[in-house]
């Protein structure tokens, strides 16, 4: 199971919410790049990179500081957040992107993604976010009435690489992953799960690898900023 550190960035800065709020952002590193290269110094083997910004504007708002970080890094990244075109997809992986994360186009465009999944094997990832299981939108401020498991089944013979599931409630909020939920989710489809929201100790990585379902991996942010978990000691135990 693969660990991701997650850097999501606000107006250039790594940041970290509470349950998606824009105005709960505490910045944690006015250099995302640097902290990037904490991460991999540490031993990471992948990046999760969100643009918050984009997210809402629907457009790359934070590209320097992810250039930045691709420039630096010598790991593969993904990306969410405002990519929301093909021409976007396109430059994106152009620069040395390893993965596009697709979250709101996957609910209003999924044509969008089966053609990027098809242009572009094995780096095209969906991005779900869900509170309550049913799916949000527009940096989680617009809720659908499209449950999680109805739109990953939807894309299960599209070839997309991952599913990137979050439970919203549990961001940020360092209360534990919702892994029933995941399990669920993971066993319902064949597409690789990775597990994000709320993965806050060592206990909550190795619940989600003994969790009965086949997971990929699991996203942590908050927790690797705040302490509560080593990063050298977390991928030791998912190893």
């Amino acid at each position: 199971m693969i660990l991701y550190p997650a850097i999501d960035l606000k107006d250039g800065k790594a940041v970290r919410l509470v349950k998606g709020e824009m105005d709960q952002a505490t910045v944690f590193n006015d250099d995302p790049a640097a902290q990037a290269l904490e991460f991999v110094n540490a031993g990471c083997e992948w990046l999760h990179l969100v643009d918050l910004n984009g997210a809402f504007a629907g457009e790359p708002v934070n590209a320097a500081p992810v250039e930045a970080i691709l420039e630096r890094c010598r790991v593969p990244a993904q990306l969410g957040g405002g990519i929301r075109d093909m021409a976007t997809i396109e430059r994106w992986l152009s620069k040395g992107l390893a993965r596009v994360i697709l979250g709101t186009v996957a609910v209003e465009n999924p044509s969008l993604v089966r053609e990027a999944a098809r242009a572009f094997p094995g780096q095209v990832a969906v991005g779900i976010d869900a509170r309550n299981g049913r799916v949000a939108t527009k940096g989680w401020a617009t809720e659908t009435d499209v449950m999680v498991t109805d739109l990953a089944k939807s894309f299960e013979d599209a070839g997309v690489a991952a599913i990137i599931y979050t439970d919203i409630n549990r961001d940020g909020a360092m209360k534990g992953p919702n892994v029933e939920a995941t399990a669920a989710l993971a066993n319902a489809v064949s597409i690789p799960v990775i597990a994000s929201g709320g993965v806050s100790s060592l206990d909550d990585l190795i619940a989600l690898k003994t969790c009965g379902a086949p997971l990929n991996g699991a996203i942590s942010g908050r927790a690797l900023y705040d302490g509560a978990l080593d990063l050298k000691e977390a991928l030791a135990a998912l190893r």
